[in-house]
């Protein structure tokens, strides 16, 4: 058949990224995980919810007992902790805020250091025009509310999928589209099609995608348990024998987008390019959730045509990779058929899935295949897939272009730029699939900066600002033997962070003299460097005028004496030449908990309050518990009820 040419190059830039996988708080520990082929599934942890009267392993016992066959599952660390006064949120919304929608906004924030924008600089580029699009398909938090009516309470937990974006639209005074993406398991990577779909027409001018997925209600394992979907035995073995079935997974990831020729007329950071991108439906099938082979191998077609590559050049294929003996097959037959109009050799394409490492992230399971493939780049190295050491018998792989990638090796460059492709199936028949290309830099500035440089570190308090000094000074240390120009770390911090209350600034020459600095401030703050609060300046206007003429004059300590008091200085005339933007670590959210199924129900607090006050006089061994979960109720903000005790 005769192929359709494709389309101009139109080209989406990766210029941020940020994300939070099991056992992974960002992407450097999740790379760390990948590669040394961890995983990182565990039992349900018991601050979820229980396993009395939960788990049954009989999988026929527990469909009659309306129970789950599974406990296990990838998850979030500290999936209820939350900063809601960095975004002016009272702690009783965030209370009632579902989880997804809060460390997705927490997600977006570091995504967008990561790119070295701040709310000024987005509003100065883009006037506004800033599209959010996000996979989403849990609910879960909501289902706790009933219970707690019928109790008397007037906590209202609520899911809002429209929310989860039109919030992160909200707090940072965007005007482009705004909309949550529900198509199941291809939830995320729909998403970023619609990202670079929106972007490609000119309804934004840049885009913020991605997708989250927590596991907060056990009627969520049980309704998977009835439908027979999920493993039994903790693994999922994508492409392996033994396959039955996938197990849960979460995660939040955010990427920042925008098409490729306005990220390098702005000298933005691309870590990868997104070369196409497609969607479509399989139709009518045998069953609901059974795939439709044609339609996946049409759809990952589509995105190598319109990306105008050659199959034979992809090197990698982030596979859906669920996991079961139906399902994996039909994924292989459909990625045979979409390479095949291109004659690509045996064994010559990588073949994987981070399934086998976190579980199955359902509506975060395309942005998790993303970050993989985008880590993989930057490192030039393929990563294992786990749990296949015995293929799935139903399976040929050597009469086909793939194979397993089941240990860590080098990725080899080519004379086309490295490639790969992310595919996610969502059960009912919503397919996506995304084809990526490393980006190879054709313009290198020349470090021909000299002299000290000017370092601003700020937060909202103290403690924040400390965090945030230690993760810099870790960042710096494990990256010693990839060093950083100290000029485009400073042009960094100046550019893409906000200029927030506690404030330090040093004045270095080196990134030795930093790290000396920034381990002072930990030992001992004050020192050599300059810190405090920012606060109303009477004396604003005139040294403003001033803070020009010490730029001019290279007055280095004077101006950062004066910012560290609150004056806002123009650093333009400090970012002559050209100047990269560091991937430093994002800020360090207040670690609050906020989790609606640990805090008593209205009418239970002077309960509560009697149980404290008693065991302590009897010096019970309860108290301690009954303390902690009155604590809960303080930091969810019932200061109110509790002080009218």
């Amino acid at each position: 058949p005769v192929r359709p040419q494709p389309p101009a190059r139109d080209d989406i830039a990766i210029i941020g990224l940020s994300a939070r996988f099991p056992q992974a708080d960002n992407l450097s520990a999740y790379w760390q995980n990948l590669r040394a082929g961890r995983e990182s599934v565990t039992e349900i942890p018991a601050d979820r919810w229980s396993l009395d009267g939960f788990y049954e392993p009989d999988r026929e016992r527990a469909a009659a007992a309306g129970r789950s066959y599974s406990k296990w599952g990838g998850f979030l660390d500290g999936f209820a902790d939350f900063d809601p006064l960095f975004f002016e949120i009272t702690p009783n919304e965030a209370r009632d805020m579902d989880p997804q929608e809060r460390l997705f906004l927490q997600e977006v924030w570091k995504a967008l250091e990561n790119a070295g924008y701040t709310r000024a600089r987005l509003h100065t580029t883009t006037g506004g025009q800033v599209g959010v699009f996000v996979g989403v398909t849990r609910a879960g938090h909501n289902l706790y509310g009933p219970a707690r009516w019928q109790a008397g309470d007037t906590a209202y937990p609520f899911t809002s999928f429209g929310s989860i974006a039109n919030r992160v639209s909200f707090k940072l005074d965007l005007n482009g589209p705004s909309m949550p993406i529900d198509t199941m398991c291809s939830s995320s990577l729909t998403a970023l099609h619609e990202a670079c779909e929106h972007l490609l027409r000119g309804d934004c001018e840049m885009a913020l995608a991605g997708g989250v997925n927590l596991y907060l209600h056990p009627s969520s394992y049980v309704n998977l348990s009835a439908l027979g979907m999920l493993s039994d035995d903790g693994r999922c073995h994508s492409f392996g024998d033994g396959g039955n079935g996938f197990v849960p997974g979460e995660g939040v990831g955010a990427l920042v987008l925008k098409r490729l020729a306005d990220a390098e007329r702005d000298g933005d950071t691309i870590h990868a390019v997104i070369r196409g991108t497609a969607i479509n439906h399989g139709g009518a099938t045998n069953g609901y959730t059974v795939p439709n082979p044609v339609a996946q191998g049409e759809v990952i077609r589509k995105a190598l045509d319109k990306a105008g590559v050659d199959a034979r050049t992809i090197g990698y294929i982030e596979a859906h990779g669920t996991g079961t003996a139906l399902g994996d097959p039909i994924e292989i037959n459909g990625l045979i058929r979409a390479f095949a109009p291109d004659a690509v050799p045996p064994q010559s394409c990588a073949l994987g899935s981070v399934k086998t490492n976190i579980g199955h992230a359902e509506a975060a399971a395309g942005i998790a295949g993303v970050c993989k493939v985008i880590l993989q780049l930057q490192h030039g190295e393929l990563v294992p897939s786990l749990h296949a050491e015995a293929v799935n018998p139903h399976l040929d792989l050597a009469a086909t272009p793939f194979r397993l990638q089941q240990t860590v090796t080098p990725w080899p460059a080519q004379p086309t730029p490295r490639r790969a492709g992310v595919s996610s199936f969502g059960a009912g028949g919503a397919n996506a699939h995304v084809v990526l290309e490393e980006y190879q830099a054709t313009d290198v500035p020349a470090d021909d900066t000299t002299g000290p440089q000017i370092v601003l570190l700020s937060a909202k308090d103290g403690d924040r600002l400390q965090e945030r000094i230690r993760d810099l000074l870790g960042w710096l240390e494990q990256n010693e033997h990839h060093p950083v120009r100290l000029a485009d770390l400073a042009h960094t911090l100046r550019v893409g962070r906000e200029a927030m209350p506690d404030r330090l600034a040093v004045v270095v020459t080196s990134i030795n003299e930093l790290v000396a600095a920034l381990r002072d401030q930990l030992n001992q703050p004050g020192g050599n460097a300059f810190r405090g609060r920012a606060g109303v300046l009477p004396d604003a206007e005139d040294l403003a005028e001033l803070a020009a003429s010490w730029l001019a004059k290279g007055h280095h300590a004077k101006l950062a004496g004066a910012w560290v008091r609150g004056l806002d200085i123009d650093w333009t005339p400090l970012q002559q030449g050209r100047h990269r933007i560091v991937a430093l670590p994002g800020y360090p959210f207040a670690r609050e908990r906020y989790w609606i199924a640990e805090e008593p129900v209205a009418g239970e607090l002077d309960a509560l309050l009697d149980e404290v006050i008693d065991g302590y006089l009897s010096e019970s061994l309860e108290a301690g518990a009954a303390a902690e979960r009155l604590r809960t109720s303080l930091n969810t903000g019932r200061h109110k009820e509790i002080g009218s005790r």
